[in-house]
């Protein structure tokens, strides 16, 4: 009979369980290799299509309304599943850096205007779109690249990072920002950013102003329709983003700078259209408040109040301004506020998040003022919620999940919505416009795409 001592006995069992571990730690490398090949086999191709060539889907499905496992206890969902129409944007014909959609958008009857980028640098492009909801078609309203004719080597903008506003002259107005932090430089003969416009009824498009703040860009940006000014929030060329940040008041009937001065609004202002004042909070705070007044043209003013500004609709007929607060951060929480522009009062109606997600970036309100609509989780991560698209109630102060679109357009379409910069409400109220930044395998996204989801009656009445 063999025998084997205790210390070898241990030896063998060490041996053992060290070559089983080891075995195992092979295995999961080479689960993760597999994964990692099978992510780099994806061929992302342009200009994106839709399986058959088809160039948009229309669906309706039960599906849109199977929560996601991360949503909050308590939150509602609606009971009749929307119909949506989703298309790729054309114009994408190249690889991005990527592809992507940084600003809000503007709806009228039936239309929806937005924009997306290359995020090429220091040569990049953009465009403005116009999608007829009825027809499900679009029309390129903006070349940028076209337009500004920018010289061989000199810096050419390569995101629409502000509102795309229509003024009541029927221009479309918005400004330009940068691609990478590294090119608003001298050495690509860069002086600032623009402020553009272009007709959807002519299709004609102007350079409006130059470097209204020299050496600045332009990511925040607002036009006020009736006394067409727009409002700007920069961002200093040498890439500090955060630094130096100018508010600027511009006069676009008259071509000619209003007003310009330090401790500007980083990302996003309060317009109240009926008194044409504009409030804002220095750099993406919750105060100081501050309030221009363009009948005046003095110096803003701090106001009392602390409210959040990442994010607001238009003024409703209720004379209310909704925002939400930044949500970013380890300790963050979106929060929705309602502005009252006759009174300046403030009020906090409660957290905007339905699930894990808090950053949101664009907000919008339907006709009546009643309910918002919003996408949490706006610079991706969407998915991981269901890509949710929420319904907020402004009189209950409550949110409602009225579609998930994740992972219904993954399964049949292979494409993840995976946040956005761009919604808004249909004037009738009974669609809602989003322009998504798309993943079809990338890591983050390689594509931008449009829903117009069509609410069912039953829950926006």
């Amino acid at each position: 009979m063999l025998r084997i001592s205790r210390r070898a006995a241990l030896g063998v069992l060490g041996g053992t369980a060290l070559w089983a571990a080891g075995s195992l730690a092979g295995q999961e490398k080479g689960k993760v290799r597999a994964k990692k090949a099978k992510a780099a086999a994806v061929e992302i191709v342009y200009p994106p299509e839709l399986p058959g060539g088809k160039p948009q889907v229309t669906d309706t499905s039960d599906a849109f309304l199977k929560a996601a496992g991360t949503l909050r206890d308590g939150i509602a969902i609606a009971k009749t599943p929307p119909t949506i129409d989703f298309a790729y944007f054309p114009g994408q014909t190249y690889e991005g850096k990527p592809w992507s959609n940084w600003g809000d958008s503007t709806a009228t009857a039936g239309k929806y205007y937005t924009a997306i980028g290359d995020h090429l640098a220091p040569a990049g492009n953009a465009f403005v779109f116009e999608y007829d909801a009825a027809q499900k078609s679009f029309r390129k309203l903006l070349d940028l690249k076209a337009l500004l004719k920018r010289p061989e080597g000199h810096y050419s903008p390569s995101k629409i990072h502000s509102r795309v506003d229509l003024g009541s002259d029927g221009w479309l107005y918005c400004s330009t920002h940068r691609g990478s932090t590294r090119v608003t430089t001298d050495e690509y003969h860069y002086t600032g950013d623009w402020i553009v416009r272009c007709h959807p009824e002519s299709g004609a498009a102007e350079i409006v102003a130059e470097a209204p703040v020299p050496k600045h860009c332009i990511p925040n940006g607002t036009l006020d329709p009736d006394r067409l000014i727009f409002y700007g929030g920069t961002a200093a060329g040498n890439g500090a983003d955060g630094e130096g940040v100018q508010f600027f008041a511009y006069d676009c009937k008259h071509r000619k700078l209003l007003y310009a001065g330090p401790a500007g609004p980083a990302r996003y202002m309060i317009l109240a259209r009926s008194t044409g004042r504009v409030y804002y909070v220095p750099g993406k705070g919750e105060s100081p408040l501050m309030r221009f007044d363009p009948a005046d043209g003095k110096a803003p003013v701090k106001i009392d109040g602390e409210i959040g500004i990442r994010a607001a609709t238009r003024e409703t007929p209720q004379g209310i301004v909704y925002t939400v607060s930044q949500g970013q951060g380890a300790d963050a929480e979106a929060t929705i506020f309602a502005f009252h522009t006759k009174t300046e009062k403030i009020e906090k109606l409660g957290p905007a998040a339905v699930a894990t997600n808090e950053y949101i970036a664009a907000v919008t309100a339907d006709p009546t003022g009643r309910y918002l609509y919003y996408v949490p989780g706006a610079h991706g991560g969407s998915e991981r919620d269901g890509s949710a698209v929420v319904q907020y109630d402004t009189k209950a102060r409550r949110p409602k999940v009225i579609a998930f679109l994740h992972p219904f357009y993954h399964e049949k379409y292979g494409l993840v919505p995976k946040g956005t910069y761009g919604v808004a409400c249909d004037p009738a109220g009974d669609k809602l416009y989003i322009t998504w930044n798309i993943s079809r395998g990338s890591r983050a996204w390689d594509s931008c795409g449009v829903t117009a989801i069509h609410i069912p009656e039953s829950e926006r009445t």
